[in-house]
C-alpha cells in the first residue's frame, strides 16, 4: 500500500522532500531539509521473548537500551535482524520509520515514541530512504491508530 495514499486518505498534512539515499543519522546531516520538524532516529528492536519494537526518538538523543526494557515492560533488548525488518515492516536498513507498520499485517510490532517528540512535527522517511516527510506528532499517532498497532509514549 502506498504510504502517501494512506496519509491523504487520513487527511494527514505532510511536507515531503526528495534527497539522496541515506542510511544513517550521520549521513542525513549532509542533507539540507527545508522543512520544519525534529529529525528522528528509528531503532528496530527485539526482546528476549522475540517481541518486536520500533523505537522512535530525537536524532540527537542517546538510546539507553539498558533502561528501555523496564519502561516498555520487556526484558533484554537487541537489534532485530534485517530479515525481521523486511518480513514485518517491508523495509530495508536505512529506511526504518514508524510508517513501516502499514506493512505489519499481523500487528507484531509495538511502536515506542519518545515523549520529547510530543507537540512537535517529526521528520521521518516515507518507507524509503530517498525522501523525508514532516508531519505533526498527533498525525503520526492518528496513523498508528489507523494501522492498529500497539504504541507506547515514554
Amino acid at each position: 500500500m502506498d504510504i502517501l495514499e494512506v496519509l491523504n486518505k487520513l487527511n494527514i498534512k505532510y511536507n515531503m522532500q526528495e534527497h539522496k539515499a541515506v542510511y544513517t543519522v550521520e549521513e542525513m546531516q549532509d542533507v539540507f531539509l527545508d522543512m520544519e520538524g525534529i529529525g528522528c532516529k528509528n531503532l528496530f528492536l527485539k526482546d528476549a521473548k522475540k517481541k518486536l519494537f520500533l523505537y522512535t526518538l530525537p536524532e540527537d538523543k542517546r538510546a539507553d537500551l539498558k533502561t528501555l526494557p523496564e519502561k516498555i515492560n520487556s526484558k533484554r533488548l537487541s537489534f532485530a535482524n534485517e530479515n525481521d525488518l523486511q518480513t514485518y515492516l517491508g523495509l530495508i536498513p536505512g529506511a526504518v520509520t514508524p510508517l513501516g507498520i502499514i506493512n505489519d499485517k499481523e500487528k507484531k510490532v509495538t511502536v515506542v515514541l519518545d515523549k520529547e517528540l510530543k507537540n512537535n512535527k517529526v521528520l521521518i522517511h516515507p518507507n524509503r530512504n530517498t525522501a523525508t516527510i514532516s508531519i505533526k506528532y498527533d498525525d503520526l499517532i492518528k496513523f498508528i491508530k489507523y494501522c492498529g498497532n500497539f504504541f507506547l509514549e515514554i
